[in-house]
């Protein structure tokens, strides 16, 4: 398993957890306000967490820009160190 679907697999656990969606809904074009009907609070919740699980830091500008699963993971895979799967 490569990083990306390691960081996927993670997401998708806080997805179903903090939006209540049924995880065979949470695929990687699946948007979060389209498709899991996501507020603004409900994204910055999920961002906050995302944050403190991966220990990175989620900018407002890319924040903003998070539309679909597949924005989350790629910018998760690109920011999480290493040594956070070992």
């Amino acid at each position: 398993m490569d990083k990306k679907e390691k960081v996927f697999e993670k997401i998708k656990e806080m997805i179903v957890e903090e939006l209540g969606v049924k995880p065979e809904k949470v695929v990687m074009d699946a948007g979060l306000a389209e498709d899991f009907g996501a507020d603004s609070l409900d994204a910055l919740e999920l961002f906050n967490q995302i944050e403190s699980e991966f220990l990175i830091s989620i900018s407002d500008e890319a924040a903003s820009d998070m539309k679909d699963v597949k924005d989350l993971v790629e910018y998760v895979a690109g920011q999480v160190s290493d040594s956070y799967f070992e």
